[in-house]
């Protein structure tokens, strides 16, 4: 099993063929020198990572495209997602063979957040356009990273969440848009509060936490665990670290957090305007938190510099709390407001510009998707500077131009963390 390969441009490609490794930079289908797929031509995509998420993207997520390939280091996920697609779709246990293959025009990464950075920028430097699963990265650095190697081999990259340009939006009972309407027109003043509880329909989930009485268990055979934990510090095995419980753990995810922190404030960094800045303070409160196991935390508090915040109330204590408010007015859950006339008045102003929405149309045109690497990079930070709040402890000052803790060696530390050799970006 080749694993031990160093994440370089330079490195991945040398590990292919000579042949594909001279053209995977350039996707199938702008060989002929179009650029973009034709109309009439269905692309093609391969899933990396197919456990319970996983499943999903094989024919619900991503349906106009054509499924040629499927990836997992489990065994018993394999064998399930080719039982489920049949035809001609070829199985991999590793991903690293599906970016290899010419016809392979979109990757899909439901992995745990621990591998999506790693496998984003390799399925970029290959010539692939990307759909990956939300949290975009588990550490700010990797959000850079994904950026930098998207940009730099001009590919589309789309996360899975969709609330901010379709779907309701949790308990608001609307989409987005007449949100971010009723923000842009000025109807609720500046600066913002939003407010993230149950009483504004949303639900943190502690249930996701972390188990700190884990003893060490045998690894399944089949399972290949060291390539399931890559990047990730060498902890023993047990099952509850693995597939449907990994996000309790801080070394894969961030626990509800990580888990629901995307679904939640993407949408709210962009009714905001906020998809090009972050909070400049973030202040948890929580008990102290396990080095390995995320444990459950009573709020966390972001502030950005012109005053606007964004809280998450994490105990459900604001029984009384507007989603959003604004010193003008207020918009509450099922997106009832204490403006008189609300709906009346927002009608009279213009909606908010249109987004591509359709990822297949984005593909083809090579137009950015909605919600990219660099708006969902912003939205992740926030949920990355959440859990480093919970780990140290600490108020932490951000630079939004360097992407930095100010004057916090410890905090800055879990924006880069070191990976297990020899994974590196």
């Amino acid at each position: 099993m080749r694993k031990h390969l160093k994440f370089t441009r330079r490195s991945f490609l040398g590990s292919l063929p000579a042949v594909a490794a001279s053209i995977q930079i350039v996707p199938r289908h702008i060989l002929g020198g179009q650029g973009v797929l034709s109309p009439n031509e269905t692309p093609t995509k391969a899933v990396i990572g197919v456990g319970g998420m996983g499943r999903g993207h094989l024919k619900n997520i991503n349906p106009g495209a054509k499924l040629v390939a499927v990836c997992d280091v489990d065994k018993g996920h394999l064998k399930t997602a080719l039982d489920q697609s049949g035809g001609d779709v070829k199985g991999y246990h590793d991903f690293r063979d599906v970016l290899s293959r010419k016809d392979v025009d979109i990757v899909h990464i439901p992995t745990p957040p621990h591998w999506h950075a790693l496998i984003s920028i390799a399925a970029a430097e290959a010539g692939k356009d990307i759909w990956c699963e939300k949290p975009m990265t588990r550490t700010i650095y990797e959000g850079e990273k994904v950026v930098e190697a998207v940009q730099r081999n001009k590919r589309i990259f789309r996360l899975n969440t969709w609330f901010r340009f379709r779907s309701g939006f949790y308990g608001m009972g609307t989409t987005v848009e007449p949100i971010k309407k009723a923000v842009q027109s000025g109807m609720l003043g500046w600066p913002l509060k939003v407010t993230l509880n149950q009483a504004t329909g949303f639900n943190w989930k502690h249930g996701w936490s972390g188990r700190t009485d884990l003893t060490p268990q045998p690894v399944p055979e089949a399972l290949d665990y060291d390539f399931w934990l890559g990047p990730a510090p060498f902890k023993p095995y047990h099952p509850h670290r693995v597939h449907a419980t990994f996000r309790g753990y801080w070394d894969y995810d961030g626990g509800g957090l990580g888990d629901m922190g995307q679904h939640y404030i993407d949408p709210t960094q962009y009714i905001m305007g906020k998809d090009h800045e972050s909070p400049v303070e973030i202040e948890a409160d929580t008990d102290p938190q396990d080095k390995d196991a995320v444990t459950a935390w009573r709020w966390i508090r972001f502030k950005y510099a012109d005053g606007c915040e964004i809280l998450l109330d994490g105990e459900n204590k604001l029984k009384d709390a507007a989603y959003i408010e604004g010193p003008n007015g207020k918009l509450f859950k099922g997106f009832k407001s204490d403006i008189p006339d609300f709906e009346k008045k927002l009608a009279q102003f213009p909606d908010p510009e249109p987004q591509v929405t359709d990822f297949l149309e984005a593909v083809r045109e090579r137009k950015p998707f909605a919600l990219n690497d660099q708006n969902g990079h912003r939205s992740c930070t926030i949920v990355n500077l959440g859990k480093i709040a919970l780990r140290t402890g600490r108020v932490l000052r951000f630079d939004n131009k360097t992407q930095r803790i100010i004057n916090d060696a410890d905090a800055n530390s879990y924006i880069k963390q070191p990976m297990r050799a020899p994974w590196v970006i």
